[in-house]
Parts: C-alpha cells; sequence; structure tokens
C-alpha cells in the first residue's frame, strides 16, 4: 500500500513540474517586452566602456600566421626558390671508380 501510494506522489509530482515551468514569473522580462529606460549615468558607463574596449584593441599587436603543418611539410619558414639552390649548391656523390675488381661469385666453383 505505501509503494502504491509513492508512486502516485511521484507521478504527480512529475507531472506538476512541466505545469509549473508555465506559470508566469513577475521579475522576468519576456520576449515582447521593450528595455526599461536607462538613466544617464547608465549611458555615460556605456560610452565609457566603448572607449575603453576600443583603447584597448589599439595596444593588442599583430601576430604573424601560424602554420603548423610548416614542419610537416618541411618548409620551415624558407621558400621554394631557395630549397632548390641550396640542393643545386650541395655537393654531388663520389662514384667509384669504373676499373674496381668485382667480387667473386660462389656459383663458379
Amino acid at each position: 500500500m505505501k509503494t502504491k501510494i509513492a508512486g502516485l506522489l511521484a507521478i504527480i509530482a512529475l507531472l506538476a513540474g512541466p505545469a509549473w515551468g508555465q506559470m508566469p514569473q513577475p521579475h522576468v522580462r519576456g520576449p515582447g517586452e521593450p528595455d526599461p529606460d536607462k538613466t544617464r549615468s547608465q549611458i555615460e558607463a556605456e560610452k565609457d566602456a566603448e572607449r575603453a574596449y576600443k583603447r584597448s584593441l589599439g595596444n593588442i599587436q599583430e601576430q604573424k600566421s601560424a602554420d603548423p603543418w610548416g614542419i610537416a611539410r618541411g618548409d620551415n619558414g624558407t621558400s621554394k626558390a631557395s630549397d632548390k639552390a641550396a640542393a643545386k649548391a650541395s655537393p654531388a656523390k663520389p662514384k667509384p671508380p669504373k676499373t674496381a675488381a668485382k667480387p667473386e661469385t660462389s656459383a663458379n666453383q
């Protein structure tokens, strides 16, 4: 019997929640209501805040554009033309002499 009463109270509480949320709240302004008028001190405070914000934007230094994949591509901040010039300037591998003796294979024995 007690479990039936507890279940019934739980169902009533679950149904009452959405209805309670639809009740008008006197302290909350609705979407169709106009903003309340501002006093002179509030208007001046907003203007001062706007001026301070614009001044602070002038203090920010410009940042270089970051390239997070530059290391993966191997750019390292150099241009493609300088990479080609560096590749041409590097010394070539020395070739082995043509008269070098060839090693004998074990198939001839």
